[in-house]
Order: C-alpha cells, then sequence, then structure tokens
C-alpha cells in the first residue's frame, strides 16, 4: 500500500498485519528497505525512510512516497533466466545471504550447480507464468523470490542479469555466460547457453563492511596467509580517503571489500569466506 506520512503507515500495517515492510518509493537496492515488527518500529522506520530522502536526484517524487507490504517469511533466492521468443530458460540460481536485521542488506550469494531447487517444478512454474504475466517475450531477467511456507512469492523481477556478480559466480563455477546469452537475445538469435566446463562446482562470493559508521578508509587489505585456497579472488571496495558506515547508515555503498570462494559444496565456500573475514584488514584514519 502506498502511504503518506506515519498515520498512514500505521493505517496500512493494521490492515496487512505485522510484520511489515517499509520501502521508499523512489529508491532501489534495499535503500532505506526496513522490516517492522510492531507500531513502534514501524514509526521508527517511516521516520529513518524520510530521513534517508527516500528520494534519488534522478527519479521520481510522489507524494506518497513509502511502501508498506506484507512481509514474505522464508528462503530469499533469485534466478536469472533468459528468455527467447517468449520461451523462458533460467540459467542461474542463487541463494542469497541476508544481514544487518532490520534491513535487507545483500551480504552474500551461494550459486550451486546442484541445488535441489532447479528439481522443484512448483518454483520452475513461477518463474515461467510470472514472464508470461508480464508479457516479457525477450532478454534476460533477474527475479527475486521468497520460498515461503504458502509456496514461492515474486518479490521482484529486475529486466537485466543479476548484481552482486551473480554472473560471475555462475561463470566461475562453469555455468553458462549470462552476458553473452543476453547479447545473443539483443541480436534477434537464440542464446548460446553452453556450460563453461563438465567440471561444475559452487561459487560464492560475501561482502564486508566497515566496523562502525563514518569510517574514513585509510587502507582495505587482505593478509594473503590467512587465505584458505578455496578463495580464488578477493580484493577491495573502497579507496583510501572514502567514507564508509555499515548498514542502515549504509548498505551496498558501504562494502569495503569482498571475496569470492570455490568448492565442492557451499559448506566448504561458507567456511572459506569467514576465514577470509578473518583475513581482512582494515585501516581507518
Amino acid at each position: 500500500m502506498l502511504v503518506s506520512g506515519r498515520a498512514q503507515a500505521l493505517t496500512a500495517a493494521e490492515d496487512i498485519g505485522y510484520p511489515v515492510v517499509v520501502k521508499p518509493r523512489a529508491l532501489a537496492g534495499s535503500f532505506g528497505v526496513v522490516r517492522a515488527d510492531s507500531p513502534t518500529a514501524l514509526v521508527a522506520a517511516v521516520e529513518f525512510t524520510e530521513a534517508s530522502g527516500a528520494w534519488a536526484p534522478d527519479l521520481p517524487t510522489h507524494e506518497r512516497n513509502v511502501l508498506v507490504e506484507e512481509f514474505a517469511r522464508g528462503l530469499e533466492i533469485s534466478v536469472d533466466s533468459v528468455v527467447h521468443r517468449g520461451t523462458v530458460t533460467s540459467v542461474c540460481l542463487a541463494r542469497k545471504e541476508i544481514g544487518f536485521a532490520p534491513c535487507f542488506e545483500e551480504t552474500g550469494h551461494v550459486v550451486d550447480p546442484d541445488d535441489p531447487l532447479w528439481s522443484d517444478a512448483t518454483l520452475t512454474d513461477v518463474v515461467v507464468r510470472t514472464h508470461g504475466a508480464l508479457g516479457f517475450t525477450d532478454g534476460v531477467t533477474h527475479t527475486e523470490i521468497r520460498l515461503t511456507p504458502a509456496g514461492p512469492k515474486v518479490i521482484e523481477v529486475n529486466a537485466r542479469i543479476g548484481g552482486g556478480m551473480i554472473p560471475l559466480l555462475n561463470l566461475m563455477g562453469g555455468g553458462p555466460d549470462l552476458a553473452l546469452a543476453a547479447a545473443d537475445v539483443a541480436c534477434g538469435r537464440a542464446p548460446r547457453l553452453r556450460a563453461a566446463t563438465s567440471d561444475r562446482r559452487v561459487a560464492a562470493i560475501r561482502f564486508y563492511y566497515p566496523p562502525a559508521d563514518d569510517c574514513v578508509i585509510a587502507d582495505v587489505r587482505f593478509e594473503k596467509s590467512g587465505l584458505p585456497e578455496q578463495v580464488v579472488r578477493c580484493g577491495p571496495l573502497a579507496a583510501a580517503g572514502e567514507v564508509k558506515s555499515p548498514p542502515p547508515r549504509g548498505l551496498m555503498d558501504g562494502r569495503i571489500a569482498y571475496a569470492i570462494a570455490l568448492a565442492p559444496d557451499a559448506a566448504a565456500c561458507r567456511a572459506a569466506l569467514d576465514e577470509a573475514g578473518h583475513a581482512l584488514r582494515v585501516d581507518v584514519s
């Protein structure tokens, strides 16, 4: 429900039922998105949303500038699909790692070519029917879904490949190149979806954040001696002199480093990324 101000937000939340999710209408990338479990938390969430501006310079503003939504419980995943002449082919399935509650910051993703969700017929049907309902016939999409007790619920569909380096994870794990598939469809050709290699592995990424608000970054680095062999790529996302904060003040723009792991299973990837976090050194001035 679209609302303006605390009073309308409270009325909407009572109608929907707690917990609810508050979103700035004219922002993106989880900026200002907060879960509220009570009227008190809802008022704080709306005030936080309004304080954050709830708008961006190049996006339209609205009189009713806040969305109050039902909270969908369950695991959140994303599905990248290639659509050619109405045929939907799902190529990459990623499990999201969410942190910094009550915000919904995506702290990482895990792409497993043997994920059991690939055999979930209901999930596949939801993805296909969603594209049909939208009338989307050609292109690449990134669909975000919550696997709730009542079944899969679509949160959003984006007409682009996934962010957070998800297409890179898919490629590094041996899957098809989503960027090339997007180019094929854009040129009117059937997409080439050949696996990059027969040696498929699980690929995962973790994003790291500063220890406190308003950190002036002096240096960000990983101690190579502390990195396990499963970490195949890592590096800084912040430069010297930049001011960084963890959520809720900083979200994607608060990330200071990343690491990518390849391993036979998701548990080994997560363990390697935990070790990478211990090897991360952040100097602030």
